[in-house]
């Protein structure tokens, strides 16, 4: 019992102390607000992309894809947008909340911290631990995109309505900052299109099938790889990679504000208890369902630790920063989500590490 205690602090509280790390920081004055707001454009724009590409680089058995995972995987995540857009409509008026109210429902911290929560719950083998990123790394390539795709869609579905003159007000009365009414499909394929997540996804996958085209050409192995014959920019481009989780994290909690939770507090526990309960009940507890009681999944001690990262993390820190830049969305809720969910996840990732360990379903 000691030992699964152990492994389930181990895993989680890594995280955590890092996003306390940042927001110490920041209240002695050691991190300043514009390092905060530049730091989060480089893990999105630069590190997460170039971490996503090297974790789909470094996919070698395509054959190996568990179909069953991904299609479940991507299933899961449409059940959760659905319910989280009915969740939205009935939790606030204010069309400016509504966006990242909606994206905490469904949109989980997968992309950053995935492989390094999956890799904690892989046990101590070696072999176990490098499969588990294989499979975090094979989820990643089609989760990602689908996460990213609906994440820019709930940002922009919303509007708030026009006053007599045009511009847009909350519920409140508020006039916010002029947007066109309506969600502007342009806009959305264009943020989608350009989102740099996608875009390493997408390079990554390019990268995978010319090196899959050279083995079905010449042989095994490839003639020509980015790993061994241009070692400097696979280096360049991981050291990018390796930065980007505590980055992030370090990040987020430098933009924590306790005060900015009045007139929120709806919002926050709705959202926080959707991402940190009803998600990972569904992903997670219906995965196991599924797996042991029904001959439609098969999953075991390689497939958890990816599931658990898929649905048990906090909200992604990226959604802060899309909520600030598409349309007219409230960017310091989206910010206080970000936090209370990362929180809130420290107790929610525990119990459901503690449960399936107990079923002898992760390694201890």
């Amino acid at each position: 019992m000691f030992n699964i205690f152990m492994t389930a602090v181990n895993a989680v509280v890594p995280i955590v102390a890092l996003i306390a790390l940042g927001y110490v920081l920041k209240r002695v004055g050691f991190l300043t607000g514009e390092f905060v707001k530049v730091g989060n454009k480089l893990v999105f724009d630069v590190c997460l992309p170039c971490m996503l590409f090297i974790n789909i680089y470094n996919i070698q058995d395509l054959s190996a894809i568990n179909w069953g995972l991904v299609i479940f995987s991507v299933i899961a995540i449409f059940v959760l947008f659905g319910l989280g857009y009915v969740v939205t409509i009935f939790t606030t008026k204010d069309n400016r909340r509504r966006g990242p109210v909606f994206q905490c429902t469904f949109l989980s911290n997968f992309a950053i911290i995935g492989i390094s929560l999956a890799e904690a719950l892989a046990g101590s083998d070696p072999a176990n631990i490098q499969t588990v990123n294989g499979v975090v790394a094979m989820i990643q390539a089609f989760t990602v995109p689908v996460f990213n795709i609906l994440a820019v869609i709930s940002l922009s579905v919303f509007r708030a309505p026009a006053d007599a003159e045009g511009l847009p007000v909350s519920s409140e009365g508020l006039v916010a900052v002029p947007e066109k009414k309506g969600a502007d499909i342009r806009r959305i394929v264009l943020n989608i299109v350009t989102n740099p997540m996608i875009l390493g996804i997408a390079a990554g996958l390019v990268v995978v099938g010319l090196r899959y085209g050279e083995v079905a050409i010449w042989g095994d192995p490839a003639p020509f790889t980015i790993k061994d014959d241009l070692p400097f920019v696979y280096t360049f481009l991981d050291d990018l990679r390796v930065i980007a989780t505590p980055l992030a994290l370090i990040v987020l909690g430098g933009q924590f504000e306790f005060s900015a939770v009045k007139g929120m507090t709806k919002e926050i526990v709705v959202s926080t208890v959707f991402r940190c309960v009803v998600a990972p009940l569904l992903g997670v507890g219906v995965a196991v369902l599924l797996s042991e009681f029904t001959p439609l999944v098969s999953f075991g001690q390689t497939e958890y630790p990816a599931l658990i990262s898929l649905f048990g993390t906090p909200v992604a820190v990226s959604s802060a920063i899309m909520a600030e830049s598409i349309g007219d969305n409230d960017s310091q809720l989206a910010g206080q989500l970000v936090v209370w969910t990362s929180v809130a996840s420290v107790f929610s990732l525990f119990a459901i590490v503690f449960v399936l360990m107990s079923m002898g379903l992760l390694s201890v």
